[in-house]
């Protein structure tokens, strides 16, 4: 677009001058023609906007509607169900912190407070006033066996891989969790040179597709793994069962994304459409899946080693439990994923109508840990949605010890959410494999911004904590976020999650509301193993 730019402001004053021999009132015009190319190429030069450099003079009109926007709906109210891809307020919030700009706001609150779904914290008449340091606020990932344990800021990037993202977006991502002392995790495509370079710490994340750690026919390579997994930027390591955008579909690279680098730094052939697998082939049964975690810690020297789900079935995560007893193997954490979460390419179908939601899956795996006696042993991480320090204390108090976040350092990129990710088209050159649309977004500019939108999201969330007067972020706990059923009725996370008691599910009577996944689930497999037609109704299973 910059060079059709330059090419079209050229013909326009070439024509406009030939026009004028002919006609000299046409030689006016150029009085409205310059003024408007000495923008374009002022949008081209700077660095601040990628859509401007990208898209020079045309993508000022985005700025134009947005002034205009406030006005053409003073009547309306927006709130987290106007049914925008992510509502505006929380955009505007991301957009002004990871610029520095000013977040308050005037004349109260804009949400209908009296609507279903509203949410607050209840704050407290001996609340806190300290001094906040979010960089030595930190929580440490690493149980017993774990070797290399790591201190862990509360807020960090979400998954989301090199070829999914360009190559700029990596390196800005990963610069800005140099800078702001947080995690970034590399998505299942590997620990890339561009995840390397610029010093961050890395979550590196094994898919189905054991990209960077796989053999030639595409099963797990130990060899491979230890080689990447020793370098010291490695800081934690996730194994992906599942993920809430396409829970039990596996992961999608499509051709037009696929380089020849890509390609190469995956192990596979470049311009073709790569499909994760749904499942692992290195372990098919929780048993064999607890045998790989201790596997991975021991070739990793000792660095923690967990694993990334959407929760479907609760039996399967039960499961997962008793196998950990069983083998005496626990992962130093659990990512929830929900099944909500965004992506750039899944079925609509797996989007919007398969997966736990976050909420529901979070305090189901807090619960299932707790009763199982093994709470203490592994630190639990939310990913989802998550754009404001309330955000991160909704998920805190609900049983995470972290959260991570991918869609809100997007925004923090520049990302504009035109919902074209998978076409290779991105006009911010946030999603998109084009060297001509990824040199839109400059690094030394957008690092910044992902720094300064990481530390002021957890500084408020801090407030927050200090404002219910609580001392740190584990004193939070369900009892101190509220939601509203109704106009009428009013219930604390506590009556919405209940809490299981310690140890509850080992006892000789485990709470009724787990029974069925106590019966259905076995550390051998990670089906179900009773047969619901067989059981319930006296009918023979279909073979």
């Amino acid at each position: 677009m910059r060079r059709l730019f330059i090419i079209c402001s050229g013909l326009l004053v070439l024509t406009l001058l030939a026009l004028g021999t002919i006609w000299k009132p046409a030689l006016w015009l150029l009085l409205i023609a310059l003024p408007l190319i000495a923008v374009g190429v002022y949008d081209m030069l700077q660095t601040s906007h990628s859509l401007w450099r990208n898209f020079p003079l045309v993508a000022r009109g985005r700025w134009v509607m947005e002034f205009f926007r406030p006005f053409l709906r003073q009547y309306l109210l927006e709130s987290e169900t106007d049914g925008t891809p992510i509502p505006r307020m929380f955009r505007s919030v991301v957009y002004q912190r990871s610029k520095g700009a000013r977040d308050t706001v005037p004349f109260g609150t804009k949400i209908d407070t009296y609507r279903e779904g509203y949410e607050w914290i209840g704050h407290s008449l001996a609340a806190r006033s300290e001094q906040i340091n979010v960089a030595e606020h930190r929580i440490r990932v690493g149980g017993r066996d774990c070797k290399q344990p790591y201190d862990a800021s509360l807020l960090n990037i979400s998954a989301m891989s090199f070829g999914s993202l360009s190559k700029n977006a990596v390196l800005a991502l990963n610069e800005g969790a140099a800078k702001g002392g947080f995690a970034h995790n590399t998505g299942e495509g590997g620990a890339t040179p561009y995840h390397l370079e610029k010093g961050g710490d890395l979550i590196w994340q094994i898919g189905t597709g054991y990209f960077g750690c796989r053999t030639l026919d595409g099963e797990f390579s130990e060899e491979a793994f230890a080689e990447v997994a020793g370098q010291s930027a490695i800081k934690m390591i996730e194994i992906k069962l599942s993920q809430g955008a396409k829970p039990g579909h596996g992961g999608i690279l499509p051709a037009i994304k696929n380089t020849a680098e890509i390609a190469r730094i995956r192990g596979v052939k470049e311009n073709t459409t790569v499909y994760s697998p749904a499942s692992h082939s290195a372990f098919s049964t929780p048993l064999e899946m607890m045998q790989f975690i201790a596997r991975l810690r021991e070739l990793s020297g000792g660095k923690p080693i967990g694993f990334k789900l959407c929760v479907g079935r609760n039996s399967e995560v039960v499961a997962l439990c008793k196998a950990m007893l069983e083998t005496g193997i626990v992962p130093d954490f659990i990512t929830v994923d929900g099944g909500e979460g965004g992506t750039g390419a899944a079925p609509l179908e797996f989007s919007n109508s398969i997966g736990m939601p976050l909420r529901d899956g979070l305090a189901f795996v807090d619960d299932c840990l707790t009763g199982f006696d093994l709470r203490g042993e592994t630190r639990l991480i939310a990913s989802g949605k998550i754009f404001s320090g309330f955000h991160l204390v909704k998920n805190l108090a609900l049983g995470a010890d972290i959260c991570c976040s991918a869609r809100g350092m997007m925004l923090a990129l520049g990302c504009v959410q035109s919902l074209i990710c998978n076409t290779n088209h991105c006009p911010t050159g946030v999603a998109t494999q084009d060297e001509g649309l990824a040199q839109g977004l400059v690094v030394a500019d957008k690092n910044e911004r992902v720094a300064k939108f990481h530390h002021e999201t957890v500084e408020r969330a801090l407030e927050i904590v200090a404002a219910a007067g609580l001392g740190t972020t584990a004193e939070l706990n369900r009892t101190h976020i509220f939601r509203r059923i109704n106009f009428a009725e009013v219930r604390r996370y506590d009556e919405i999650f209940p809490y299981l008691a310690k140890g509850s599910l080992l006892a000789k009577n485990p709470p009724e509301s787990f029974a069925l996944a106590l019966r259905e689930s076995t550390a051998e497999s990670f089906m179900p193993v009773d047969n619901y037609a067989q059981h319930h109704h006296g009918l023979q299973p279909l073979s």
